[in-house]
C-alpha cells in the first residue's frame, strides 16, 4: 500500500471523529441554549457568541440562587436606587437586605438579559418571597405613585427648577424658583435623591428639602461655624463657594482654609464661582456657570462679584453638599492664601502662601 493511500485511510476516521465531536458540541450548545432560554428568557442581543455561552454556563451554576426566593415567608420592603448607582452596588445591597440569595448570581442574570442597562432610579417595593429573576425585572419600573427628584451638590435654584419637569412632580419650575427665592432658601435645599408622592406641592417640597438640610447640619457643625467667626448664613455662603471651586472632595478643607485666611486679613476672595453666579445664564454655552470667564466678566458689577467687592457675597451662590458644609466647620489649618489648578487634569490644586509661589505654580 502506498504512503498516500495509507495516510488517507488514517485521515478519514479522524475527520469522522472531528465531525462527530462538532455535531455533539453543536447539539450540546443548542440544548444548553434551549434550557437557559426556557428558564431565563432570550439573551441580550448585544452579547457576542463567547460571552453568551459563558453567561449561559454561569446561569446553570447559579440556577438555585436565581430560581429560589431568598425568604419565601419574607415581607415586602422598600428599596431605593440612586441615580447612576451601579448594578453591582444594587446587587450587593439587595443581598445585604436579604432580598436575593446571591449578588454574583443576580449580576450574571442582569448581564445575560441586558437588564443591567435598563434599571431605573427610584423607589421600589420588593419582596424576598420573589425570585431574583422576578426582582431583576421589577427594577425597570419604580413605584408608579412616586416621583424621584435628584439634586446635585452645587446646583443653584434654577438648576433644581429645571430638574422638576422630568422628576414626575407637577411643580412648575418658575413657581418653585419664585417661592424658594422669596423664602431665601438658596443654599438650604439639600442635595440628594428624594422619593416623593407625585402630587407633592411647592410648600411640601421646600419643607422636605430644607428639613434634610436642618437634619444634616449638626450642632457640632454649627459650633464649628461659630469658631470660624461665621453665622449660619455666612457658613452656607462660604460652603456654596467651596462646593463650586472644589473638584476633589478631600481638598475642600484646604480650600476653606484659603478663603478663611483671606477673610481674616480683609483680602478679596477672588472666587470665580461668585462671578459665574452674578453673570447668570450663558446662552452660548447653555450653562449657568460660564467657563472660562472673560476679563469683562470679572468686572461685572454685582455684590456677588468677589473680585470687585471684599468679604462674602450677600448670600449662597448654590446649594452645597455635606462635604463642603463640613469643610467650613472643620477647615484645615494652613498658611495658604492662594490656590490654582494643577496641570495634570486631575481636578486637584496647587496651594501657596505667597503670590510669588502662586505665580510659579502656573502651568507651562
Amino acid at each position: 500500500m502506498n504512503r498516500s493511500r495509507s495516510c488517507a485511510l488514517i485521515f478519514i476516521p479522524v475527520l469522522v471523529a472531528a465531525a462527530l465531536g462538532l455535531a455533539i458540541f453543536i447539539f450540546a450548545q443548542i440544548n444548553l441554549s434551549r434550557q437557559i432560554i426556557t428558564a431565563y428568557g432570550t439573551p441580550d442581543p448585544q452579547l457576542g457568541p463567547l460571552s453568551r455561552i459563558s453567561l449561559m454556563l454561569r446561569l446553570l451554576q447559579y440556577n438555585e440562587d436565581l430560581s429560589l426566593p431568598a425568604n419565601p415567608q419574607g415581607e415586602p420592603q422598600n428599596f431605593q436606587i440612586a441615580l447612576g448607582e451601579s448594578p453591582l452596588s444594587i446587587a450587593e445591597r439587595l443581598q445585604n437586605q436579604g432580598m436575593i440569595r446571591s449578588a454574583q448570581a443576580f449580576n450574571v442574570f442582569l448581564m445575560y438579559s441586558g437588564l443591567d442597562t435598563q434599571i431605573q432610579a427610584g423607589g421600589y417595593t420588593l419582596s424576598p418571597a420573589n425570585t431574583a429573576v422576578e426582582i431583576a425585572h421589577a427594577l425597570r419600573d419604580p413605584n408608579p405613585g412616586d416621583a424621584t427628584l435628584v439634586i446635585l451638590a452645587g446646583w443653584r435654584l434654577e438648576e433644581i427648577g429645571a430638574a422638576l419637569p422630568t422628576s414626575g412632580l407637577s411643580v412648575a419650575p418658575e413657581a418653585f424658583i419664585s417661592a424658594a427665592r422669596a423664602a431665601a432658601f438658596e443654599g438650604m435645599l439639600f442635595p440628594g435623591t428624594y422619593q416623593l408622592p407625585r402630587d407633592t406641592g411647592i410648600d411640601d417640597l421646600l419643607h422636605v428639602l430644607t428639613q434634610a438640610f436642618e437634619q444634616t447640619v449638626t450642632e457640632e457643625m454649627r459650633d464649628g461655624y461659630a469658631q470660624q467667626g461665621l453665622n449660619l448664613q455666612q457658613a452656607i455662603t462660604l460652603a456654596s463657594i467651596i462646593e463650586r471651586e472644589a473638584v476633589v472632595a478631600d481638598e475642600m478643607p484646604l480650600i476653606a482654609s484659603v478663603f478663611l485666611n483671606r477673610l481674616a486679613i480683609g483680602m478679596n476672595l477672588d472666587a470665580d464661582p461668585t462671578v459665574q453666579y452674578a453673570v447668570g445664564f450663558n446662552s452660548a454655552q447653555n450653562t449657568w456657570w460660564t467657563n472660562p470667564l472673560s476679563l469683562a466678566d470679572l468686572q461685572f458689577d454685582s455684590p456677588y462679584n468677589t473680585y470687585r467687592y471684599p468679604g462674602l457675597p450677600p448670600g449662597p451662590i448654590a446649594n452645597p453638599g455635606i462635604n463642603a458644609l463640613r469643610a467650613v466647620a472643620f477647615p484645615a489649618q494652613t498658611p495658604y492664601y492662594y490656590f490654582r489648578a494643577t496641570c495634570d487634569g486631575s481636578g486637584r490644586h496647587f496651594f501657596a502662601e505667597t503670590f510669588d509661589e502662586h505665580v510659579n505654580n502656573a502651568c507651562p
